[in-house]
C-alpha cells in the first residue's frame, strides 16, 4: 500500500512538473496563453484561489507549488532561447507556427467559454473585443507602423503582459509584443539571462497578477461566459493581425507545415491532462 502511494506522488509530481512546464512555454508562445493551458490542466481555479484566499488555500494546495513553479521556469527561460533562434532562422515560418498552435487552442478555449451557457450578452463581449483589439492592433502594427525602443520601462510594460496573460484566460501578450517590436528583443534578452531585462520584466509580470487577481476572479464569478467569450475575441483578433504577408523562397510551404503541426500540438495539448490523469 506504501508503494503504491509513493508511485502516485511521484507520477503526480511527474505530472505537475510537466504542466508547469507547459504554462511557462504558453507564456513565451505567441498566441498560447499560459492561462488557458492552466485551465486545461485543471490548475487555473487553485491557482487564483491561492492567490486570493492564501490563508485556506496554502494549506490545501502547498504541494503544487514546488514541481509547478519548477517547470514553468523552464519552461519559460528554456523556450526563450529556442524561439529566438527560431525567429533569427526565418520570422514568417515561426510566426505561422505560432499561428497554428493559435488555432489548436481554439476548440477548448470555446467549450471552455460555453461551459456556463451563451447569451447575446457573451456574443456580444465576443464581437465587441474582437473588433476593439483587432481595430487597436492593425493601426498600431500595420498603419501607424508603431515601433518602440527597448528599455527598462517597456521590458517592465512586457512583465506585465505576461502576468496578465497567466492570469487572464486567453489573452495571448505576445501578440501585443509582436505588433509593437519588443517580441524579439526580449526573447533574445530573456535567452542571455540578461540582467537589464530580468529585473525589468519579472518585478512586472508579479506585480500585474498580484493587482488583477481578485479583481479577475470576482468578474469571473459573477459573469463567466461574458469573460470568456471576450478572451475568446482578443485571441481570434490578436491572430489575425500577426498574419504575414511578405514571403521568401519556399516559406509558403513551409509555413503550410509548421501552421499544420503547431495546431496539432496544441490540439494534443488540450487533451494531455485526462492523458496523464488515466
Amino acid at each position: 500500500m506504501a508503494v503504491r502511494r509513493d508511485q502516485n506522488f511521484i507520477i503526480r509530481w511527474l505530472r505537475d512538473l510537466l504542466c508547469g512546464f507547459l504554462i511557462g512555454a504558453g507564456a513565451i508562445l505567441p498566441g498560447v496563453s499560459g492561462g488557458v493551458l492552466a485551465v486545461v490542466f485543471d490548475i487555473y481555479r487553485p491557482f487564483m484561489e491561492v492567490l486570493t484566499r492564501p490563508r485556506t488555500a496554502i494549506p490545501k494546495y502547498w504541494r503544487w507549488f514546488l514541481p509547478i513553479a519548477l517547470g514553468w521556469c523552464v519552461g519559460f527561460l528554456g523556450f526563450a532561447k529556442g524561439i529566438a533562434a527560431a525567429i533569427s532562422l526565418s520570422n514568417t515560418v515561426t510566426t505561422w507556427l505560432f499561428i497554428g498552435l493559435i488555432v489548436g487552442t481554439v476548440p477548448s478555449l470555446f467549450r471552455e467559454a460555453g461551459k456556463e451557457g451563451r447569451t447575446a450578452a457573451s456574443w456580444g463581449s465576443l464581437l465587441l473585443c474582437a473588433g476593439a483589439v483587432f481595430a487597436g492592433l492593425f493601426y498600431v502594427s500595420r498603419i501607424a507602423e508603431v515601433t518602440v525602443e527597448p528599455n527598462f520601462w517597456w521590458y517592465n510594460f512586457c512583465g506585465v503582459l505576461w502576468g496578465m496573460s497567466i492570469v487572464i484566460p486567453g489573452m495571448t501578450s505576445s501578440s501585443v509584443m509582436m505588433a509593437l517590436g519588443l517580441y524579439q528583443p526580449m526573447l533574445e534578452g530573456l535567452a542571455r539571462l540578461d540582467l537589464l531585462v530580468l529585473s525589468a520584466s519579472l518585478p512586472g509580470m508579479v506585480l500585474a497578477i498580484a493587482l488583477l487577481a481578485r479583481l479577475v476572479s470576482w468578474f469571473f464569478r459573477r459573469h463567466y461566459a461574458v469573460a470568456f467569450h471576450g478572451i475568446l475575441g482578443f485571441v481570434l483578433a490578436s491572430t489575425l493581425v500577426i498574419i504575414p504577408t511578405e514571403y521568401g523562397p519556399g516559406e509558403p510551404l513551409l509555413s503550410a507545415l509548421c501552421c499544420v503541426g503547431g495546431f496539432l500540438l496544441a490540439f494534443l495539448l488540450a487533451r494531455l491532462d485526462k492523458k496523464i490523469q488515466t
